[in-house]
């Protein structure tokens, strides 16, 4: 039929309508779709601020509400007006539990503004599928159901436990810590429900490296000739011995003997039985070891997979086929594969096996590949990861290896040793797996019991007990699914979480390496607490969330028996700080002892000290007073220039010479000084009347992308001047060369921005004429129009709010300038013309 598209109001979902019939009558569609959660739980407004709030009081006294997840795609406005006047809502989310949760995001939204059902019709519908394939959807379309509300209490209270918890110790550890030391390298000392116990496995492995003790073991190492030729290696079934002499003992006995007899000879057949049906942990787990992928990345690339078709929804714990799914039907799209091709067609001809029987999780089938696909199409990861999705399913149903084990039993003198051979006798799932295959090895002669063959050498090998390596991430996947610490879905987020928070790095082979701030937070946990750190508390929450989930428990009082036993080991913790304080002091530098000297304090004026560490920050040790600054950039000092308010030297922070700069004081960049400024703003967005810093001087017009910031003078950029958005990473470039920029104090009268004084040396001035000085408004002049390119911060960082805002101007904005006009004039339609010509 007919289908039209178009764009949602947010820019981001689309919108497919089109008519059809729905429960046998005759319907207007419309399908659309959201970006993740549509809200987030956080903490009402003041409970958001690190310094007035006490971390204990998060635990029960703290309200919370939920909040757009994402404010700027409008998605509770775009869900109402798509949905203002219809009858029904089906709901085709994920079918795991945060989908489910997601399904009633989504009713809080539209059930408002739908149309009120007549009488007790049904106006609320699920479907329930496991791939976009027209045959699982017209399957899911006739069988709607409805949401599960228990899945989705057991989210909220995942979500609410991780908030409340994750909160209250993060604050309290970061403040307490970043006030003492300056070189932890890291902006953030989180500690997580389950990203703690994530990061214990870890150090825990880093502990068993650091205590082990190697060990010398000798080894007893016979080699036969069965032939002039060729020699065989044969194994001590003694295997090793600790005792150099004992050792030695051995070795004098064998060599009394010249020949080796035969004291058996016996032939098994055995069978490497092919793999279960692939689960997301095991695809994970796959993608590490052998692809070389972080879990993060692959499960990005497993979603997009899924979304576009390719293979079934990758998020299930399931490794067991249901009856009725159609496995010939997966596998006949595979048979044009050239790589793979020959299997499918031999296993199509021949018959499939049935797969093994695995683990029913009761949530979706096993990940499956769901239609063909080339390396062209996917390219680089994706294919690699779908080719192994592919492999695997094919081997899940082929034949199991079966090869041929001969074992011969040898005596020298009273030692036995034993050599073993294997013989493929049908490769089964091994050809579409060849990692999996046998290897090849030479053959064993063929000999009989009581045969003698003459002894090439005896030797003593001196060898030495190694240490275990660090973990893989593949090996702390299976830690952790074995534990049940985190869900299938959230696994890669804990092992990303500890890797962003700079608590282990990731090595070669992808294995996980602690830093010096891991192993001392974990053994600080152990000392104080070991239970914060060890896998049995989460563990025991997971099933109890599970149990929320399947109707078994009672949402409230989970919450509330989990949140009362942390709320304890919070105080405690609290009260015995001092014993991880201890373990840190060992391992890092006191505030005072790093950094270099910088800028003067405005209270003692001696130096203060800059520390570069994460996150970066000025110390004064004299007044013991930290001051903290914008993040991800460099901080120079800004000519000796000194506040007016304070005294304290400015700094100058920059992104780069592609990005914005802008001078700072540390004392109102934490202690705002007016009312309407907010800590964390700089001089460019101060509003002191008549500092020639300030926005009241240097601010020049409105920013022509944001709607509150202001484009103001960057006095540092010359000769490539430039003036920048205060809000946002817009940033204009103009009068290249020039010799000297100044902000004048009279404004256009056209568009009420500031003018501008531009004085070019004789030699390089643009202006007509052979001008050297021209006054003007840098938006409405003429003269100026040439001179002057927008662009965006080559670097956006997070104290910079971007946004797409409404696109005119306001001069320097109503009110930005004290003592400025009153009533300023509306903006003439020249202001649209010049975003015009700025986008």
């Amino acid at each position: 039929g007919n289908m039209s598209s178009r764009k949602g109001l947010n820019g981001a979902c689309s919108v497919h309508e089109y008519t059809g019939s729905f429960m046998g009558q005759s319907a207007h569609f419309k399908m659309t779709s959201v970006c993740g959660h549509v809200m987030t739980l956080d903490f009402i407004g003041k409970y958001n601020s690190w310094d007035k709030v006490d971390p204990a009081e998060l635990f029960s006294k703290a309200p919370t509400e939920k909040k757009e997840a994402n404010p700027k795609l409008t998605m509770v406005k775009f869900l109402q007006v798509e949905g203002r006047g219809c009858d029904c809502i089906v709901l085709w989310l994920d079918c795991d539990k945060e989908g489910e949760n997601i399904c009633f995001e989504v009713l809080d939204a539209v059930l408002p503004v739908m149309n009120k059902p007549r009488g007790t019709e049904r106006t609320v519908y699920r479907a329930k599928f496991s791939s976009i394939t027209d045959t699982d959807i017209c399957n899911a379309m006739n069988h709607l159901g409805e949401p599960n509300r228990n899945e989705a209490l057991s989210v909220d209270a995942r979500q609410e436990l991780d908030l409340r918890i994750g909160c209250a110790f993060t604050r309290f550890q970061t403040k307490y810590f970043q006030g003492k030391y300056g070189n932890l390298d890291s902006s953030l000392i989180s500690f997580g429900p389950c990203q703690t116990p994530t990061l214990g496995f870890c150090v825990e492995r880093h502990d068993k490296i650091q205590s082990f003790k190697p060990e010398t073991y000798w080894v007893l190492q016979a080699k036969v000739n069965p032939e002039k030729e060729s020699s065989l290696t044969l194994d001590w079934d003694r295997v090793r011995v600790f005792d150099r002499e004992v050792a030695q003992m051995f070795l004098n006995i064998t060599k009394m003997a010249k020949e080796a007899k035969v004291e058996s000879v016996s032939k098994k057949e055995k069978v490497k039985q092919r793999p279960l049906a692939l689960n997301t942990v095991e695809m994970l787990r796959v993608a590490s070891a052998a692809l070389g992928m972080g879990p993060q990345h692959a499960m990005q690339i497993a979603e997009r997979l899924y979304t576009q078709g390719y293979i079934s929804y990758p998020r299930t714990e399931t490794t067991h086929y249901p009856e009725n799914f159609d496995l010939k039907g997966c596998l006949r799209q595979q048979a044009n594969n050239p790589y793979w091709a020959e299997t499918v067609k031999a296993l199509l001809s021949e018959g499939i096996n049935r797969p093994r029987k695995g683990h029913d999780a009761g949530d979706h089938p096993p990940i499956t590949p769901m239609r063909a696909a080339t390396e062209a199409e996917l390219g680089g990861d994706g294919w690699r990861l779908y080719e192994y999705i592919t492999r695997h399913f094919i081997a899940t149903v082929s034949a199991d290896c079966k090869y041929l084990q001969t074992t011969i039993s040898f005596s020298i003198g009273p030692e036995r040793f034993t050599c073993v051979g294997k013989v493929v006798t049908s490769p089964g799932f091994t050809e579409i797996m060849p990692w999996h295959s046998i290897p090849l090895e030479e053959s064993l002669p063929h000999c009989e019991k009581g045969d003698l063959f003459p002894i090439g050498e005896i030797k003593l090998l001196e060898k030495q007990t190694s240490p275990p390596d660090y973990l893989t991430e593949a090996e702390l996947i299976t830690l952790m699914e074995k534990h049940g610490i985190g869900t299938d879905a959230s696994i890669p987020v804990h092992i990303n979480n500890i890797c962003q928070r700079n608590y282990v790095t990731v090595e070669s082979g992808r294995r996980l390496k602690p830093t010096n701030l891991g192993i001392v937070l974990v053994h600080g946990y152990y000392k104080i607490d070991a239970e914060l750190v060890l896998p049995t508390i989460r563990s025991a929450v997971e099933k109890q969330l599970n149990l929320i989930a399947l109707g078994k428990a009672n949402y409230h009082q989970v919450l509330e028996h989990t949140l009362d036993i942390f709320k304890r080991k919070f105080h405690y913790f609290v009260d015995s700080i001092a014993g991880m304080d201890e373990l840190m002091e060992v391992s890092f530098s006191p505030l005072a002892a790093t950094g270099k000297p910088l800028s003067r304090c405005g209270k003692c004026h001696r130096f203060m000290k800059y520390i570069q560490a994460k996150p970066s920050r000025l110390h004064c040790s004299h007044c013991d007073d930290t001051y903290s600054l914008p993040q991800n950039g460099t901080i120079k000092l800004y000519k000796e220039l000194r506040c007016p308010l304070d005294d304290f030297e400015l700094v100058l922070w920059s992104s780069g010479s592609r990005g914005k700069s802008y001078p700072l004081c540390p004392y109102c960049y934490n202690h705002p000084p007016f009312r309407d400024m907010k800590k964390g703003m700089g001089c460019n967005e101060c509003t002191h009347p008549t500092c020639q810093h300030s926005l009241s001087m240097l601010g020049i017009g409105q920013c022509v992308e944001c709607e509150n910031g202001v484009l103001v003078l960057d006095s540092t950029s010359g000769p490539k001047w430039k003036m920048a958005c205060n809000k946002c990473n817009v940033i204009v470039h103009f009068f290249e060369n020039a010799h000297k920029v100044r902000v004048s104090p009279e404004t256009c009268e056209l568009c009420e921005a500031a003018l501008v004084d531009v004085d070019f040396n004789k030699a390089k001035s643009p202006l007509p004429g052979d001008e050297t000085q021209h006054s003007g408004c840098v938006f409405c002049d003429p003269v100026f129009q040439d001179l002057v390119e927008l662009k965006h911060a080559a670097m956006r960082h997070p104290m910079h709010r971007g946004g797409q805002g409404k696109r005119q101007g306001r001069g320097r904005g109503k009110g930005r300038r004290p003592g400025g006009r009153l009533n300023p004039k509306k903006p003439k339609d020249k202001m649209a013309a010049l975003a015009a010509y700025f986008v």
